[in-house]
């Protein structure tokens, strides 16, 4: 399965087809109740995600696609957690589809990943991510791959009028 899955730079002739994935009319939205959901994102409207993509994500090597079977089922992303100066960087996925979940695809997307921003970084010596105790995938995730729980803070994601723990995994660049 490893050969199958690819990162791949977001090029202008996929925008669409990312889109359909992740919010269109067919789009399986059930990565939304996860990723974040108390802080209600939008669905996304194709012009509008045109428009933010075209100019902000095209080539960046801050954000790829996950390609499985030469079909996009997901994507990698990255940020700095700390600005303009660039030490403290937090990386993060998204499957699309819930009938991929549970199959190893994001496992290996992530790893790979890690690897990636490890290597156009050469300089940090840790990556990590935030999660919340909702989201249970991505912690076996973290698990998975060798990063460590770092941080629990807990009680602070609200909910449907629950309160979660947020999380923070990370893992240093020798330890992968």
């Amino acid at each position: 399965m490893k050969n199958s899955v690819i990162l791949k730079k977001i090029e202008q002739n996929d925008i669409r087809c990312w889109w359909e994935k992740r919010y269109g009319p067919q789009a399986d939205l059930e990565w939304m109740k996860y990723n974040g959901p108390y802080f209600n994102d939008p669905i996304q409207g194709w012009e509008e995600f045109y428009d933010f993509h075209q100019s902000k994500t095209l080539n960046n090597p801050m954000r790829k696609l996950i390609v499985y079977n030469n079909q996009i089922v997901g994507e990698v992303s990255a940020y700095w957690e700390d600005g303009e100066l660039k030490q403290w960087l937090e990386v993060g996925i998204i499957i699309f589809n819930a009938n991929s979940w549970g199959h190893g695809i994001g496992t290996l997307a992530f790893k790979q990943w890690i690897e990636e921003m490890f290597d156009l970084f050469n300089y940090l010596p840790h990556v990590g991510f935030t999660t919340w105790s909702g989201n249970v995938g991505m912690q076996i995730i973290g698990d998975k791959i060798g990063m460590q729980k770092e941080g629990v803070i807990r009680k602070v994601r609200y909910w449907e009028n629950q309160y979660y723990d947020s999380i923070k995994y990370g893992i240093l660049k020798d330890e992968i």
